[in-house]
């Protein structure tokens, strides 16, 4: 890939020359230039000439800028995102129409990036805003998770001026698209106001059950590091729950553990106990219908480390930072049938009241962040 990206590079430079303005009618190899750009100042001087030569191309070259996103590094992004503003601002100045038709059928691609779906869409409706009515209702269900909130907003406001039966189907409706936390946090409490039942945790997808064996010894942040029975066996993809272990006070088993919590959270300290300097191991298993790229997001307080079919996919050592749903974001590839999911959990020794959560949550959801529920 390096090679080909090099190789457009080079024939642009030899066509137009790196030290002489670009020509604008060359509007591939220009996108190809934005797109090789890389961190610490490589290659800009060519980048820099490159957006001269696409606002030099007039709109034009807008839609091939924005198809340019998709697979694009998030610095190349920016050099694209800033030549199709400069020509956008271009063109507004010299009182000249944008190609609306198709910036608006770039944005009902839903192929394309999201990014830049985005980037055409508040472009459009800068200059009109009827294009919300128009089109955000039909992207309920969106790749772009911008959209679904858009989409997801309407319907809230249009369920708070209803009432009855009629208020609840446009709440459901809602929350059928609904990925964010805030939104569906203010959908369920309309509809629990309403006399209905909502799952909050199985909308997200979170796992709430578990198999949990410790504790194991951490003093002096030492245990993080140290592998201990679980966690060879979770390295081997095939934990042995019918095991008994040597841990930090005495001999340990696993036992299940399940919480009822809205957002997945597994109390360590509340539902266990807060040992402090100790690593705790938890495993579960996840059924897949088919082989897929999904998304496991965490929010703990606490180090940890997780696996997926005894494959360590992250890891990080750190302790009391504030936790958040879908504080870390971890792509994963599932196989059919069933996944073995694995974690380590690291509680440090300090006694201040702020250092006392024990927890972790762990959600299945795909990239729009819509929770994904195991195959039954």
């Amino acid at each position: 890939m390096k090679r080909i990206v090099s190789s457009a590079v080079l024939l642009f430079a030899a066509a137009t020359g790196v030290s002489s303005m670009c020509d604008a009618a060359d509007v591939p190899a220009a996108i190809q230039v934005l797109r090789s750009v890389e961190p610490g100042g490589v290659r800009t001087e060519p980048a820099r000439k490159a957006v001269s030569s696409l606002v030099e191309s007039g709109s034009d070259a807008l839609i091939p800028i924005l198809k340019g996103f998709t697979g694009a590094s998030p610095l190349a992004a920016n050099w694209l995102r800033n030549a199709f503003e400069e020509i956008v601002a271009a063109q507004t100045a010299a009182g000249k129409a944008l190609p609306a038709k198709e910036l608006e059928a770039f944005v009902l691609d839903t192929k394309q990036a999201p990014v830049a779906r985005r980037l055409a869409y508040e472009t459009l409706r800068s200059a009109d805003a009827a294009i919300e009515a128009r089109i955000i209702p039909g992207l309920l269900l969106d790749p772009g998770s911008e959209f679904r909130r858009d989409a997801v907003a309407l319907l809230i406001a249009e369920a708070e001026k209803a009432e009855g039966p009629a208020a609840v189907a446009l709440y459901r409706k809602a929350m059928s698209g609904a990925v964010h936390e805030d939104q569906v946090q203010k959908i369920a409490e309309a509809l629990r106001k309403a006399g209905e039942t909502v799952d909050i945790s199985r909308h997200f997808g979170f796992i709430p059950k578990w198999m949990m064996t410790g504790p194991f010894d951490n003093k002096e942040e030492k245990g993080f590091a140290v592998a201990y029975a679980p966690e060879k066996e979770f390295e081997s993809g095939n934990p042995n729950l019918a095991a008994e272990y040597d841990g930090q006070l005495g001999k340990v088993q696993w036992k299940p553990i399940e919480t009822t919590d809205d957002y997945g959270v597994v109390d360590i300290a509340k539902q266990i106990e807060n040992y402090k300097g100790s690593a705790m191991y938890a495993t579960t298993t996840w059924k897949s219908d088919k082989d897929q790229t999904l998304e496991l997001r965490l929010g703990t307080p606490n180090a940890w480390k997780i696996w997926v079919n005894g494959k360590l996919v992250f890891e990080r050592e750190e302790y009391h930072r504030s936790s958040q749903m879908d504080q870390y974001t971890v792509p994963v590839t599932l196989k059919a049938g069933e996944n073995v999911i694995s974690m380590k959990i690291c509680q440090n020794e300090m006694t201040q009241e702020w250092a006392q959560r024990y927890q972790f949550q762990v959600r299945v959801c795909d990239q729009t962040g819509s929770g994904v529920l195991p195959k039954e």
